[in-house]
């Protein structure tokens, strides 16, 4: 099977819209090679480049930019042409897979976030990377982000705001989306899951909030560890949709390390 075809529909999934200065394009390798294995990934970075041609795939679809912008655009600095040259030469086709994860209903990444990070609840989904859960019983932040370190395999997820109030009512908004402080402020949130964001405004937001005697805190995940088990998803997809392909999720890691680990 051709590494378009595959893309192709999986692409087809999404909501009709215009895609034509979408980042999901072919970033490297040819869209008519042939296919018998695809690995999946969240940031396509050297070492996994590496694990993905050791394993022998010849697609690999990706959520984030190799390139350090949204629509990866490179320059001839030198660590850029470095990647690019390890990128052309192992010969593997690469895909991004971002704006349609985002446009299908639900978002393939909200939905995967929550088939994986074990709360008990019934979701919601509006628009573009929100969810809404609502919790079958209440849970405290703290009680919320311990289930998603051990769930998501997360390292350390930081919490700003409330940390003992049982709340029941979570937005989850992974990654890096727009929109976040004005979930923060609504009244349909009480703990927003976020990968990203300003500590100096929205952290801050979130702590006066709790010492005002606001229900209100803010989990800060890590932009890898809020949007990976989306790719996770997207593996399940694709084993469904192309029974006959070998698919592999592929860990590139968080980006953060810290001193308790070696990772």
């Amino acid at each position: 099977m051709k590494a378009i075809d595959i893309i192709n529909g999986l692409f087809a999934t999404a909501m009709e819209r215009d895609y034509s200065r979408s980042c999901d394009t072919c970033k490297a390798g040819d869209p008519e090679a042939e296919v018998t294995k695809v690995a999946v990934a969240m940031f396509p970075t050297p070492d996994l480049i590496r694990q993905v041609k050791e394993w022998g795939a010849q697609l690999l679809i990706v959520h984030e930019p190799a390139y350090y912008n949204h629509m990866d655009v490179h320059s001839e600095e030198k660590q850029e042409c470095e990647k690019r040259k390890l990128i052309e030469e192992s010969g593997i086709t690469v895909y991004r897979y971002h704006d349609h994860a985002h446009w299908t209903t639900p978002d393939v990444i909200c939905a995967g976030e929550v088939k994986y990070m074990g709360l008990s609840g019934t979701a919601a989904y509006s628009g573009f990377d929100l969810v809404r859960i609502t919790l079958d019983q209440p849970m405290t932040p703290v009680e919320i982000a311990a289930t998603l370190e051990k769930n998501l395999g997360i390292k350390h997820i930081r919490i700003c705001g409330s940390r003992d109030a049982a709340c029941t009512k979570v937005s989850g908004m992974f990654g890096a989306p727009g929109g976040v402080f004005e979930e923060l402020k609504s009244d349909n949130a009480e703990v927003v899951l976020v990968g990203e964001t300003s500590e100096w405004s929205l952290g801050e937001y979130a702590r006066d909030a709790a010492q005002l005697g606001y229900k209100k805190a803010l989990l800060i995940l890590g932009h890898e560890g809020s949007e990976r088990a989306g790719m996770v998803y997207t593996a399940d997809i694709l084993r469904e949709m192309y029974p006959g392909l070998d698919v592999q999720y592929f860990e590139c890691g968080e980006v953060y390390t810290y001193t308790d680990s070696e990772r």
